[in-house]
């Protein structure tokens, strides 16, 4: 599979490294507007992530300064797109149409219009559509989807999920609303993603929180209604501009024990109804690399991403709009009609 990574900012640069170990994928062309990044370098590329920028080995790769250009290139036969989100739904759309496979990075799009005209292209030409929703594939939580697949710890009972880091300061995009989304709508699309993924769209949504973007503030705590699920809590954002460390965690609570894991120093680890604590035993996989494999994997079968599904990823993109409409609102619940 010849894929082209378009972009090559802190999403860029991580899914090369990852591609590397993808089987039966080659790195054919990398875009940029930035030459010193076509050559290499990208020593300058920053994140939230302790992934090292270091200088990469192009020479075997075409280079193009536009994605339209690689579009154009029959020897490309999928496109990676790491670009500022409100660039992603047109060059999606255009990927498909030229006949390419694209794995968009999230957040799928910025509007439920958007996720819409993206779905309609993918079905029209037939290629594979994927978003990057990296959590589902990510060693700490593959325990807790496991859990709740076979439900080997009984019923669901409570859930939180939090994620933060300090507003970013690598991709200025990112705090223009009309570009990123903003800080919320960034971030925690991983973990709406995943509550989707674990239990389907909720009946309703509900939030409280504070923003000013301008000073790289963005927090939200939104619960999640469903029905036989007592309280699913989606919260984190924001904390002001540098220091700030990431993190993210969640506390999964079920009938007969609960699992916990935390970046901050806690592995995924299970209390048990019995008052045991049991460390679990993670795959030992990097959850870029298996997300990348995985699309690969499916645009040379060209088959569905029944693990990570394109329209998932859009009720994600509507789920996360309403839960800033409900923050807006003052914790108006708000139903889940999508």
């Amino acid at each position: 599979m010849r894929v082209a990574v378009v972009g090559l900012g802190f999403m860029g640069s991580t899914h090369i490294q990852a591609l590397a170990n993808v089987p039966g994928a080659r790195l054919a062309a990398v875009v940029s507007n930035d030459e010193k990044k076509l050559a290499g370098d990208l020593s300058s590329v920053g994140g939230n992530l302790d992934r090292p920028s270091e200088k990469l080995d192009f020479s075997t790769a075409k280079k193009y300064r536009t994605a339209e250009e690689a579009f154009a290139d029959p020897e490309i036969d999928a496109v990676d797109l790491c670009l500022p989100t409100h660039l992603h739904a047109p060059l999606t759309v255009a990927a498909l149409r030229a006949g390419k496979h694209v794995l968009v990075e999230k957040p799928m799009a910025l509007s439920v219009a958007e996720t819409e005209a993206m779905l309609a292209a993918a079905r029209e030409s037939g290629k594979i559509l994927m978003a990057a929703q990296v959590l589902r594939f990510w060693a700490d939580y593959q325990p807790l989807i496991e859990a709740q697949r076979s439900r080997s710890l009984g019923a669901p009972r409570g859930f939180v999920f939090r994620r933060r880091c300090a507003a970013p300061q690598w991709g200025k995009w990112l705090q223009d609303r009309a570009k990123g989304g903003g800080g919320v709508f960034d971030l925690l699309i991983h973990d709406v993603d995943l509550c989707i993924h674990l239990f389907g769209l909720p009946q309703a949504v509900s939030a409280h929180g504070y923003e000013d973007l301008a000073a790289g503030i963005d927090l939200i705590n939104a619960e999640l209604h469903y029905e036989d699920v007592a309280s699913v809590l989606v919260t984190g954002g924001w904390h002001h501009p540098k220091a700030y460390p990431f993190s993210m965690e969640y506390t999964a609570s079920f009938q007969e024990g609960t699992i916990e894991f935390s970046t901050a120093g806690r592995a995924a680890t299970l209390y048990n109804a019995a008052g045991e604590e049991k460390p679990l035993r993670v795959p030992a996989q990097d959850g870029f690399a298996a997300e990348l494999a995985y699309f690969v994997e499916c645009a040379a079968a060209n088959r569905q991403p029944e693990r990570c599904p394109p329209r998932e990823s859009a009720q994600a993109v509507a789920v996360t709009l309403q839960m800033l409409e409900s923050r807006a609102r003052n914790g108006e619940r708000l139903s889940c009609h999508i």
